[in-house]
């Protein structure tokens, strides 16, 4: 397939401890809302690290720093489960880096994709409804 034929959505993510607790999103676009780490779309005009801060002040209200760069992760979602209705396959694409907060409180995101972000225990991560990305990044960090 041609890079032509089918979608791709660049998106940047922060993994962000405080002690023994990762920070965590609550994504609301599921049939069933899901945790996720704190982070989203690249804007045209952004660079991927641009897009990690910005995305974690919107959904948690911190500010952050970012440290390295953890991974980058892709997969592929079919057509017909696109939520867009656009019948197009969708490469997305993550880039996810560490970071630590440096300012701000924490908040909820009004009108966005997530509705709140929470402090979690690393322990309690398992047992959460979660998407991948989560513990995509948890491997990334090397903490599971």
């Amino acid at each position: 397939m041609d890079y032509t034929d089918y979608d791709t959505r660049l998106a940047a993510y922060a993994v962000i401890l405080d002690g023994p607790s990762i920070l965590l999103a609550l994504w609301n676009e599921a049939a069933e809302p899901e945790w996720t780490m704190p982070g989203g779309g690249v804007e045209l005009h952004e660079s991927v690290e641009e897009a990690a801060v910005r995305e974690v002040r919107e959904e948690s209200g911190y500010d952050v720093r970012l440290g390295r760069l953890l991974g980058v992760d892709s997969f592929l979602i079919p057509g017909h489960r696109r939520h867009n209705g656009s019948g197009r396959v969708l490469k997305s694409v993550r880039v996810v880096f560490e970071a630590e907060v440096v300012g701000g409180e924490l908040t909820r995101e009004v009108g966005g994709t997530t509705d709140e972000a929470r402090w979690i225990p690393l322990e309690e991560v398992r047992s959460l409804r979660r998407v991948s990305l989560v513990d995509r990044s948890l491997r990334m960090a090397g903490l599971v």
